[in-house]
């Protein structure tokens, strides 16, 4: 082949690159004009307050369907419209199109990652267990929960209480999985549980809001880390989920960030201290 040849041929391919890569965007970008049309995005939550929650009425609320609701806003999306899922169901319905976003406290760790496009940290937190007054089986960690073959602690099913848990070594039958935050308050009210393991200001919000003497809050669980969550994204949505993060950055920036998680316990520093690239690395 001459030279003039090989230069077309290389400049052939490179306009092939040039119109896959933008096809590839087109379609990536996509998802964003389609939110925008519909003006809502569908996001998943778990109702457990202060992360999210449902008032009366059906509105949305709680610090993480906050953000996410500015954050849309400001990229064009009117509003957004949730769906309650257990945690464990969260990414399987993601990957299947139930939904457009996970903004529900589903803490980033290495799988997880792997499953999901996350956002940069949005809320923080530590472990808590909810027990009866007294604490009378001394449960202060996991491992004592482990040690003790009386003990049975509740948690959210797929969260990552329960992976602290079997970490520790709680075998599974001394593992309860709860469905919501007012079922395991009942389950510790009535000794069907020894503890119920939740972050430690979804557990202080049950705690207030239950308002009984014959309980009492251990927290932080010792041992436990402070783990981060983010918008949970579908891989493919990586320019919507680049999207985000650009607004989000900015409400970072300007203090309206802190105004919106702050008035719910969350510290807006502790999200800022970290990263995505951070949190997926670390194993929790």
């Amino acid at each position: 082949m001459n030279k003039l040849g090989i230069l077309a041929g290389v400049a052939g391919l490179a306009v092939s690159t040039m119109l896959l890569a933008s096809g590839a965007r087109s379609a990536d970008d996509a998802k964003l004009e389609q939110l925008k049309q519909q003006g809502f995005a569908r996001v998943a939550i778990a109702n457990e307050p202060p992360y999210t929650a449902v008032a009366a009425d059906g509105k949305v609320s709680g610090a993480a369907p906050d953000v996410a609701r500015e954050v849309f806003k400001r990229l064009g999306v009117k509003d957004i419209v949730a769906s309650i899922s257990e945690y464990g169901a969260m990414i399987p319905g993601l990957q299947a199109g139930r939904f457009d976003v996970v903004t529900a406290g589903l803490f980033m760790k290495p799988e997880r990652c792997q499953s999901v496009a996350y956002s940069e940290p949005v809320l923080c937190d530590g472990d808590a267990f909810l027990v009866r007054k007294g604490n009378p089986k001394g449960l202060k960690s996991y491992e004592s929960i482990a040690k003790d073959p009386s003990a049975i602690v509740g948690g959210p099913g797929g969260g990552l209480e329960e992976k602290h848990a079997f970490k520790a070594g709680v075998p599974r039958d001394r593992l309860i999985v709860v469905p919501d935050a007012q079922s395991g308050l009942k389950m510790v009210q009535d000794g069907r549980i020894d503890a119920y393991a939740l972050p430690i200001l979804s557990i202080n919000d049950l705690m207030k809001k239950a308002n009984d003497p014959n309980l009492e809050v251990v927290a932080p669980v010792e041992g436990s880390s402070i783990s981060c969550d983010g918008a949970a994204f579908k891989k493919g949505d990586e320019a919507l989920r680049d999207a985000f993060d650009v607004e989000l950055a900015k409400m970072k920036k300007s203090g309206e960030f802190a105004k919106i998680i702050e008035p719910y316990g969350f510290s807006a520093e502790a999200a800022m201290s970290t990263t995505r690239e951070k949190l997926c690395a670390s194993a929790n």
